[in-house]
C-alpha cells in the first residue's frame, strides 16, 4: 500500500475537503485501532472546527467506500484501521486493553490446510486472540 487514504478516497470519485483530508491523514499516521471520538481528538487538534459529528460521518462514508475496515474487539467500541493495511491478527490483553498486532506464517499455512481440507479455498480471515498476561515467577 503506497496511497494515502486521501488519495485512495479521490481515487473512487469522493470529493476530499479540508475535514476529511484531516481525518484521512489522522487515519493514515494511527498505528493503533482508534475509535471516533480518539479520531476526533486527534482531527480536532489539527483543525478545531471539525466536529464528532463530521467525523462519525466522514468514517461512515470511508467505510462504505471500502477504505478502512471497522475492528471490533468486545469492549463495545467500534475501531478503525486502514483497510489495505498488510494482513496482521490481533491479540487483546484483557487486563490493559492493548491491542497487539501479528502475524505467524504458521497459524496462516494451517488456515490454508484447514480450508481445503474442508473443500474451500480461502479468500481472507479475521483472527482475534484475547488473553491475559501469563504470571511471572
Amino acid at each position: 500500500m503506497t496511497d494515502s487514504i486521501a488519495d485512495r478516497c479521490a481515487a473512487r470519485g469522493l470529493r476530499m475537503t479540508g475535514q476529511r483530508r484531516t481525518i484521512a491523514e489522522v487515519l493514515d499516521v494511527a498505528s493503533d485501532h482508534p475509535d471516533v471520538e480518539e479520531l476526533y481528538a486527534r482531527a480536532s487538534a489539527q483543525d478545531p472546527k471539525i466536529s464528532l459529528a463530521t467525523v462519525y460521518r466522514t468514517v461512515k462514508l470511508f467505510e462504505e467506500i471500502g477504505i478502512v475496515e471497522r475492528v471490533d474487539f468486545g469492549d463495545g467500541r467500534a475501531r478503525y484501521e486502514d483497510a489495505e493495511r498488510d494482513h496482521h491478527d490481533h491479540l487483546i490483553d484483557l487486563d490493559t486493553g492493548q491491542i497487539i498486532e501479528f502475524v505467524d506464517e504458521e497459524i496462516e499455512a494451517l488456515q490454508e490446510k484447514i480450508a481445503r481440507k474442508l473443500g474451500y479455498r480461502l479468500t481472507g480471515h479475521r483472527m482475534e486472540l484475547y488473553g491475559v498476561p501469563l504470571k511471572k515467577g
